[in-house]
């Protein structure tokens, strides 16, 4: 019985090692970019075309901790760092290219170039000096702080790529400029917060005009003379929204050059179902939305909590993801309920979609139901 029992051990041990991947192989590489040569480790696994190779060890970035403070919501902050990293796919493949969080502009340089640009008087009363009056929003000029500031973040991402010799450099940089479309002001201290809408055409022009002056100032910067840069135009929701902002405008800006071309349009955006917008702009998709949530307030007739974060790409649905909060009374409710809403979804929603639920109660994750876009049979966890 004994030598049955090592027989089995020994072969779970085999098949687990045949099965997984081995995650200790890895390449060692010098980096250059540094003045005393340290060694670095790129890993050989990359999880999904979709996602860069990080070099260890992990270096954080400049401004980390930054974006919290500056974006309105949570949903603004995951966007706004996964949808640069969409951006910079266009331009820097991530087959070839490594990541690394921004380390070229620095953290002291990114508080002063969101803060706003100080009149003579201004500066006196602050005790500015000239060389931190570098702020690259707009003067207050009524005097009241009403002057709508519009640059809210600046978030670097580094590009790095193999050289000669085993060894790594900077390849290029993206740059993300995150625009207030809802600008948030109090004319006194501690007084009431009021609020000021910036139309879209106002905050593209605004977006372009700050990322001309950016470029001027990162080519100026001793290791960003000579290397590609891409700037990415991203506009925040207000604080009471329920959905991300999104990228709206790219550059690439060539080795060594200092002038911004020609913009191309990122057609992306993030729509909540329902809302009367998606009413408007794609009906169809929200009438599968609200059949299905009709189907689960079926099996819970006093329900009416399905929400949904609809993501499109050039007008195309491309990842519906749902949130269904509710109360269980017991695991096998929560199981049975569970099975019922997966057959909704391939009911539902077209295969080409990925789809995404969560079911989750006041004590926390009760399921997740995954279906990858053109895949037959979802991923199905309960907690």
């Amino acid at each position: 019985m004994r030598k049955l029992s090592l027989l089995a051990l020994s072969l779970v041990f085999l098949l687990s090692a045949c099965g997984a991947p081995n995650f200790q192989k890895q390449d060692e590489v010098v980096q250059t970019n540094k003045k005393a040569k340290e060694k670095a480790i790129i890993p050989k696994y990359q999880i999904s075309d979709n996602y860069y190779r990080t070099i260890l060890p992990f270096e954080p970035g400049e401004s980390r901790g930054m974006v919290v403070s500056n974006l309105n919501t949570r949903y603004d902050i995951d966007e706004f760092e996964t949808g640069l990293m969409r951006v910079a796919q266009k331009q820097f493949d991530p087959s070839k290219y490594l990541f690394r969080e921004g380390q070229e502009i620095k953290r002291n340089t990114v508080k002063l170039w969101l803060s706003r640009k100080y009149n003579k008087d201004q500066q006196t009363q602050r005790g500015i000096s000239d060389a931190d009056n570098i702020g690259l929003n707009p003067e207050d000029t009524a005097g009241d702080n009403s002057t709508p500031m519009y640059l809210s973040h600046i978030l670097e991402h580094d590009y790095l790529i193999k050289g000669d010799n085993n060894t790594v450099k900077l390849g290029g940089v993206v740059i993300g400029l995150a625009l207030n479309s809802t600008y948030y002001y109090q004319t006194v201290q501690y007084g009431p917060t009021y609020e000021k809408k910036i139309p879209d055409d106002e905050v593209n022009a605004q977006g372009k005009k700050l990322a001309d002056e950016v470029l001027n100032r990162m080519r100026s910067m001793k290791d960003l003379k000579d290397v590609p840069i891409t700037i990415a135009l991203f506009k925040t929701q207000s604080k009471a929204s329920v959905v991300p902002g999104d990228f709206f405008a790219y550059t690439n800006i060539d080795s060594g050059s200092s002038t911004i071309g020609s913009w191309q349009k990122v057609n992306e955006k993030y729509l909540l179902f329902p809302s009367t917008e998606a009413q408007e702009s794609h009906r169809d998709d929200l009438t599968a939305f609200l059949n299905f949530k009709q189907d689960v307030e079926q099996y819970f007739p006093n329900f009416n909590g399905v929400i949904g974060k609809a993501f499109y790409v050039d007008d195309q649905l491309q990842n519906l993801e749902i949130n269904i909060p509710i109360q269980f009374y017991g695991k096998t409710e929560a199981i049975g309920f569970t099975q019922y809403v997966t057959g909704l979804v391939m009911e539902h929603f077209p295969k080409y979609i990925a789809v995404t639920v969560n079911v989750s109660s006041v004590d926390g994750p009760e399921a997740l139901i995954d279906r990858k876009a053109n895949q037959s049979e979802p991923y199905v966890h309960i907690y």
